[in-house]
């Protein structure tokens, strides 16, 4: 079992900034890969980032691309997603996810065995 733990979202102006943060814990770290996904009201949640915790490569979906930077400590077992200019379209439930890395890196939910609850952010414009 892998328990995560999202917090930093809160309310923010377009153009703004926030770093939002995921705690693992319960299994080895390293031997995960840990995925940012949001859901916006009334859409289907879609994939942010993705992060390989062993070697810290990365991924991003095209709307995170040049504005959302995912990175890792592996000592806290915590995954960070900071997001620069900010934009009302990205007002959303953010979520993290853990995926053994075997898997690969890859946006389905299916793979994704371990999920947080959730915090909000709302990008005002």
């Amino acid at each position: 079992q892998v328990h995560m733990v999202e917090s930093g979202g809160g309310l923010v102006q377009a153009g703004g900034s926030l770093r939002l943060s995921c705690v693992a814990s319960g299994r080895t770290f390293t031997n995960y890969v840990i995925g940012w996904f949001r859901q916006a009201p009334g859409k289907e949640r879609e994939g942010v980032s993705l992060i390989r915790t062993s070697d810290g490569h990365t991924y991003y979906a095209d709307s995170a691309k040049g504005r959302f930077t995912v990175s890792s400590d592996n000592v806290k077992s915590t995954v960070s997603l900071q997001m620069n200019s900010l934009k009302p379209e990205d007002t959303a439930i953010y979520y993290c996810a853990a995926a053994p890395r075997n898997y690969g890196m890859a946006f389905l939910e299916a793979i994704f065995d371990y999920w947080g609850q959730g915090t909000q952010v709302t990008v005002s414009s």
